[in-house]
């Protein structure tokens, strides 16, 4: 059994759209994914169709709207994913385990999300969904309030590290500049990110505005392939290793600190790959709030516990730097739209490889780690990936 290659994507500008739904989004994406394939619909074995929804949209059963979008998928088998933010990799997994296993040899991954049209209060009870609500239903403020609550508790134990994070925050809309797909294309600098002001206030805890991720539409696509198939296309990007661990769900049973399953996921990665942190280009991690890559340099062996706030000062993860971390901006600059981020971060780091990259390119990069999660570290997926051709 070998896992199956990347062979192309596609991938809508994200932010604020003027695509009604994920429908129009994911017909966009699919139509470039194909082109930039060279493949037609009648090639596709399989749609694997990640959308968190929860309330985003009155229209569920989303897996059946990529024909709809073009009725050549019409019977075409379609499977729709729900993984909280790492959907779009719970989409890439099923179609990487149906190639794997053969029951195709061509799949589309397809990973969506419409947010910008609820309103945002809404939206911040929708996301909690992806929390334990018995226990964490009431947090003010969504998401934002959990992790709010997860800076706060480590400021408590590690001390204030709020320059730290809008380095991160700096770092990454910076990035994000040379990203023509970026939601917000802005270079704020630190300073503004390290002062509470009318334009930044405080959303949760220690966190300003400018320490959470986008409200964002957009979709993103893959489209992966067999080996043997692969080998006759333009391009193909493969999986080194990929891994997929959870931890326990509820705040209250665990350390949310250590990010154990993070760190497990990574471990394992490198693992299966036979590969280290050393042996890396650049990284795409899961930056949904900056004290949530603070806490994934630790799980990724960047930082001892407590430490991470090193490695964004000692300018680690700069786009120069030995690792750079989130050459598209990320999360914070590039948006979040849900089922989207995960699919986007493949695309964003098979672009590296490929040298497809324009001006986010890092210069010779030849493996790539992604990170993407669920809740507050619950899920967790990790793939570190290379160019074949």
């Amino acid at each position: 059994m070998q896992d199956p290659q990347i062979v192309g994507w596609g991938h809508t500008p994200f932010g604020k759209s003027e695509h009604p739904d994920t429908e129009s989004l994911m017909a966009a994406a699919v139509a470039e994914a194909l082109d930039h394939a060279g493949i037609t619909p009648e090639d596709v074995d399989g749609i694997f169709t990640g959308v968190f929804n929860n309330g985003f949209s009155q229209q569920d059963f989303q897996g059946a709207l990529v024909a709809m979008g073009d009725e050549r998928f019409a019977h075409t088998p379609a499977t729709r994913y729900e993984n909280a933010c790492a959907t779009g990799s719970a989409a890439l997994h099923g179609a990487m385990d149906f190639i794997a296993a053969g029951r195709g040899r061509i799949a589309l991954v397809v990973g969506a999300e419409k947010m910008s049209a609820t309103p945002t209060a809404e939206v911040g009870d929708i996301l909690l969904g992806a929390s334990y609500c018995k226990e964490e239903a009431d947090i003010s403020g969504g998401f934002a309030g959990l992790f709010g609550k997860i800076a706060g508790s480590y400021f408590q134990r590690y001390g204030d590290k709020s320059e730290e994070l809008a380095m991160i925050a700096a770092k990454n809309h910076s990035n994000g500049m040379a990203n023509p797909l970026a939601h917000m294309r802005k270079d704020f600098g630190t300073a503004f990110c390290n002062t509470v002001s009318e334009k930044n206030p405080i959303v949760a805890g220690p966190l300003r505005r400018t320490d959470c991720s986008l409200v964002s539409d957009g979709a993103a696509v893959l489209v992966l392939a067999d080996a043997e198939t692969a080998a006759e296309m333009r391009r193909a990007i493969a999986f080194r290793a990929r891994s997929h661990v959870n931890e326990i769900m509820a705040l209250s049973r665990r350390d949310v600190l250590e990010f154990a399953g993070a760190r497990r996921a990574w471990a394992q990665a490198f693992e299966a790959s036979g590969l280290g942190l050393d042996d890396l280009s650049l990284v795409e991690t899961h930056d949904c709030f900056t004290i949530a890559e603070m806490l994934e340099y630790e799980a990724m062996g960047l930082a001892e516990r407590g430490e991470g706030g090193r490695v964004i000062r000692d300018g680690i993860t700069a786009k120069d730097g030995k690792l750079p971390v989130n050459a598209s901006g990320g999360l914070k600059s590039k948006g979040h739209p849900i089922g989207a981020t995960g699919v986007s971060m493949h695309v964003m780091a098979a672009m590296q490889l490929a040298d497809e990259a324009g001006d986010m390119q890092i210069p010779g990069a030849e493996f790539a780690g992604v990170f993407n999660m669920g809740g507050a570290a619950v899920t967790n997926y990790v793939s570190i990936l290379e160019r074949v051709k």
